[in-house]
């Protein structure tokens, strides 16, 4: 995710059975250019492990410089090549990104090299393409690099919401021997269930399904009201902006909450407000056991 997965929602996550997460991605050239922007990009925590950094780069020394400077706070690095969005493919980060397996692999290749670490871990996040022999391709070169194991987000870069192809994702997990990650439309635990059953995947990655419901991997259907008081917590404790504390709610409730709930929730303009919101609509949880929805 671009902005969401910032320690304060990280923070969350991990509460409920995620048991890695991702920072959003950073732009590895900014980062090492300003301390402004690391500061403001990346922050972490003691508690905030398993920890990988994903970075946007297109070219090999800027990646392998800026995997240096996280390496101590961290546990791996990602490199995204992924993201669709015109802005990142523009600029040579994301999506395009397939289409150049040999800098991929060099990429792979110097933070392998240049990371002080046998156990930091190295990997990529990719889409597939219309000719799957290029994916396979790809992932056949990064892994001769050394990557650690590869997520595929089984769409092209011209899909956004067509059905993922799970037969593509199979495909590649046939054709490597590092570990596969699948992404997208991982909304429930059935959909882990099912995506691992047709492709045969190590793992899974949420992004969206996580937004909507942070207790998602610990088998909650919808947000449970826990968990809803457990982000007014952590947010407050860690001093989130209203802007960032406030949006994350609105995809909290948007399945839990009627209509005319959201439109009153969405125009509050305080954390105050919020807290008294929630509090006089949906009440607290005093028990600790209380592990239900109660919307």
């Amino acid at each position: 995710m671009i902005s969401p997965s910032r320690l304060a929602f990280r923070s969350l996550v991990r509460k409920y059975s995620c048991d890695v997460c991702f920072t959003p991605m950073i732009i590895a050239a900014d980062f090492l250019r300003s301390v402004k922007a690391r500061d403001s990009e990346f922050t972490t925590n003691k508690s905030d492990r398993p920890l990988i950094v994903q970075f946007a780069a297109q070219d090999p020394q800027t990646l392998a410089d800026a995997a240096r400077v996280v390496a101590p706070f961290s546990d791996g690095v990602d490199l995204n090549c992924g993201c669709p969005q015109r802005w990142a493919m523009s600029a040579g980060y994301g999506a395009c990104l397939i289409n150049k397996p040999e800098l991929v692999e060099d990429m792979v290749r110097h933070v392998r090299n240049q990371v002080d670490n046998p156990d930091y871990t190295v990997s990529i996040k990719i889409r597939i393409h219309k000719d799957l022999r290029q994916t396979v391709d790809l992932c056949q070169k990064a892994e001769s690099a050394g990557v650690s194991w590869i997520t595929v987000h089984g769409r092209t870069t011209e899909e956004r919401h067509q059905p993922v192809h799970y037969d593509a994702i199979k495909t590649i997990k046939d054709s490597v021997s590092v570990p596969v990650i699948a992404n997208g439309d991982i909304k429930c635990l059935r959909d882990v269930e099912s995506t691992h059953q047709h492709t045969g995947v190590n793992g899974v990655m949420a992004a969206r399904g996580l937004l909507a419901n942070p207790a998602m991997f610990a088998g909650y259907e919808d947000t449970p009201l826990q968990c809803i008081w457990d982000w007014v917590d952590i947010a407050v404790e860690q001093g989130t902006p209203f802007s960032c504390f406030h949006h994350h709610l609105i995809y909290m409730l948007e399945r839990v909450s009627s209509q005319p709930e959201r439109k009153v929730f969405n125009s509050l303009s305080s954390t105050s407000a919020v807290i008294d919101y929630l509090q006089n609509t949906y009440g607290s949880i005093h028990d600790p056991d209380t592990q239900i929805c109660p919307f």
